[in-house]
């Protein structure tokens, strides 16, 4: 049992020692402070020049749309550094993941996430019965793919659907990336709650303070929710905000790094006539020489934290 004299000598240090700390704090030379922070400069200059290298060794049509998609600064603004475990929506050909994967480096690990396979019936006439059975492979396929674009990483890569996470990885990731991938979630929403589904599966794998990337297609908000609903490829930034905070996210930050004010479509528009697929103005070159000039889209750039 502690004495009386103890007990008052613990109690003068608990109230001393903050005051300590504080003073040790105050007096700290200023070298040693210049010190940490030309070393945490030198650090994000490595950063910086590392993922420069890589940008620049990929193929001339992903580098073509560097000035609309903005991958370096759009990865800084979500805090996206080396050796972090990082989950991306909806890959597809990998634009981002070929990035990603040599840029978290030995340490760190990419997890590709696509439509839940329940999903796909709803895009009708090419969805066939075939595509489907064959979709089911797509976890394996993507994942053997990835070896392609490793440039020297030796990242983890792995692969999953929509409503089948590996709940044992619950709360490890440092960020789950939705570029370009929510438009068809929310289009679908009322058939199977998909884009509920994928935003709760996001915030049970992120750690506390993880971060929900998004970037996508940002329609007027005058124009009707019906039209912004997703079918046009467009979503309205208010909409896309209220469904992160409604899932338990705070949104820590709104970019206009990939705002494109030329890109101001009407109820009659979707994004898909605007680059790089230019549908229904490929054999038109004055109609197709008018959407090269608006560029791609105008995009919202969104980081949200969970709480």
């Amino acid at each position: 049992m502690l004495r009386l004299p103890m007990i008052c000598a613990l109690a003068a240090f608990a109230f001393t020692a903050p005051l300590l700390a504080a003073c040790s704090s105050e007096n700290t030379p200023a070298k040693t402070i210049d010190a940490a922070q030309s070393a945490d400069n030198a650090e994000k200059m490595v950063i910086k020049t590392k993922l420069a290298e890589i940008l620049a060794a990929q193929s001339e049509e992903s580098k073509a749309r560097y000035n609309m998609r903005n991958p370096a600064q759009t990865l800084e603004f979500f805090g996206i550094e080396p050796g972090m475990k990082i989950a991306e929506a909806l890959p597809g050909g990998g634009w981002y993941s070929k990035i990603l994967i040599p840029f978290l480096g030995d340490e760190g690990s990419l997890t590709g996430m696509d439509y839940s396979v329940n999903m796909w019936p709803e895009f009708g006439s090419f969805a066939t019965a075939e595509f489907i059975e064959n979709r089911k492979s797509w976890p394996a396929e993507w994942t053997a793919r990835t070896q392609e674009w490793r440039m020297g990483s030796n990242a983890g890569v792995d692969a999953y659907t929509f409503g089948t996470r590996k709940t044992s990885q619950d709360g490890t990731y440092d960020a789950v990336l939705f570029i370009r991938a929510l438009h068809n979630l929310s289009r679908f929403e009322s058939k199977g709650g998909y884009m509920t589904q994928a935003i709760a599966d996001t915030h049970a794998m992120l750690r506390p303070g993880g971060i929900a990337a998004v970037v996508q297609h940002s329609g007027p908000e005058s124009n009707s929710d019906e039209w912004a609903i997703g079918s046009n490829g467009y979503l309205k930034k208010s909409a896309v905000i209220a469904a992160f905070e409604a899932a338990g996210f705070e949104l820590a930050g709104d970019s206009d790094i990939n705002h494109n004010p030329k890109d101001i479509p009407s109820e009659s528009d979707n994004v898909w006539r605007l680059p790089p697929t230019l549908r229904n103005s490929k054999d038109n070159p004055e109609l197709k020489a008018k959407l090269e000039a608006v560029g791609e889209s105008n995009r919202m750039t969104l980081k949200f934290r969970k709480l």
